[in-house]
């Protein structure tokens, strides 16, 4: 009996055996602990001086937690899939309250997000052209293209791309993407952004967001990147967006005064990454300009109060720009357990409100520079534990914003 049943026990394990090689697990995750030492209060830029000795004040925080599951079909077809939770997530509770006459209360126990940041199918013609079709990653500037946290430095992402761009940037669309020889391209067709909810804090990064079921595709959008390879060690990547953004929403308005204004959004960036010889280094340069900013302005600020729009001023312009360099101090001597201990200093610079329109008043505390000292121990290449200084200089009416940081994160998967 045994004997007849070994054969197809044999096939159904070799069967398993590969499907799960065909199966792909893992994510990436980030613990971060800071203490501030400035003013948290919202009024800290309208009346600096009140809050030039503020004490400091501390915060642990679960910035970003992924899981992902990949699976290949066969050499033809693929599917990727990622959830991420960010800040721990979101948890509300429905209570029975006893001392309000046993009302039912809906509260928020704790704040974030939980986002389906991608979900895609692929379909492979060569290696010099794909198809992926879903919830894509947008590959414009360095963070979004290189968001796990073994891919930079600092405790939190870079923080220009991630004040001024959405990050990580996820869109629902189509996907062109190959490689031939040493370079790497990939275009992409998106629905535009939302021009309601952009913003003097943060430019157009709400943009990409909805506060519906479903993604308003009124406008739509283009994305370009192409990356060299051609020098050892050294990776070099320019990327574009263009995109209207105007009326993106389910209430558009019809009034004569806004007839003609599209909002246009460009972006062009330029980043790279060199990792040789014990060192790596890594930078960008994001240049963004939105069209008819004055007009939308005017627009976004006319809106009623439930809407989720900031209603506040939006720029013309934005710009940031990050550099950051490495070396491994453990590189010089004999280490069998080949971990590895950067020592790295990063600088910053950026502004949501670089040019305004005429008519626009700018914000200069939303300009500022971010000199960042720290280390990066990687006991194996997914863990990776961090600490660092920061000091975040604003100009000079209003007050810097230094801190210390520590985390621990891995990126990685399991099989």
């Amino acid at each position: 009996m045994f004997k007849k049943l070994f054969p197809a026990l044999v096939l159904i394990l070799a069967l398993s055996q590969n499907s799960f090689a065909q199966l792909q697990i893992g994510g990436y995750g980030e613990i971060a602990l800071s203490r501030n030492f400035f003013s948290d209060n919202i009024n800290r830029y309208s009346h600096a001086e009140d809050y030039k000795n503020a004490k400091s004040h501390g915060r642990f925080d679960i910035p970003h937690v992924a899981f992902a599951i990949g699976y290949t079909f066969n050499s033809k077809w693929k599917m990727y899939s990622e959830i991420e939770f960010e800040h721990g997530g979101t948890e509300s509770a429905t209570e029975l309250e006893a001392e309000e006459a046993g009302e039912y209360e809906n509260e928020i126990e704790r704040g974030g997000e939980v986002a389906l940041e991608q979900f895609w199918i692929e379909r492979s013609f060569s290696s010099a052209f794909n198809l992926r079709m879903g919830h894509l990653i947008v590959p414009i500037g360095y963070t979004n293209n290189n968001h796990l946290p073994n891919e930079f430095f600092t405790v939190y992402r870079p923080e220009g791309e991630n004040t001024i761009l959405p990050c990580t940037w996820h869109e629902t669309g189509v996907s062109l993407w190959g490689r031939i020889g040493k370079w790497r391209y990939e275009a992409q067709l998106l629905p535009g952004l939302d021009s309601e909810l952009f913003g003097r804090q943060n430019w157009i990064q709400g943009g990409s967001a909805s506060p519906y079921e479903f993604k308003v595709a009124n406008k739509y959008a283009g994305v370009l990147r192409i990356d060299n390879y051609s020098l050892d060690g050294l990776r070099m990547g320019l990327s574009g967006y263009f995109g209207y953004s105007f009326n993106n929403s389910i209430q558009s308005s019809t009034a004569e005064k806004y007839k003609g204004v599209k909002g246009a959004v460009s972006i062009a960036s330029f980043d790279f990454a060199y990792k040789k010889h014990a060192v790596i280094a890594r930078g960008y340069f994001d240049y963004g300009h939105l069209g008819n900013s004055e007009e939308i302005s005017r627009y976004n600020k006319s809106l009623t109060k439930n809407s989720p729009s900031p209603r506040t001023n939006v720029a013309s312009d934005a710009i940031c720009t990050g550099i950051e360099a490495g070396y491994d101090i453990f590189s010089p001597i004999k280490n069998p357990a080949k971990d590895k201990l950067y020592i790295f200093g990063r600088y910053e610079y950026y502004d949501s409100m670089y040019k305004t329109a005429p008519n626009i008043t700018g914000n200069e505390w939303c300009g500022r520079q971010r000199i960042v000292g720290g280390i990066n121990y990687f006991p194996t290449p997914e863990i990776v534990v961090k600490a660092e200084y920061s000091a975040g200089m604003l100009k000079s009416q209003y007050n810097n914003e230094n801190s210390i940081s520590v985390g621990i994160a891995y990126a990685g998967f399991f099989n």
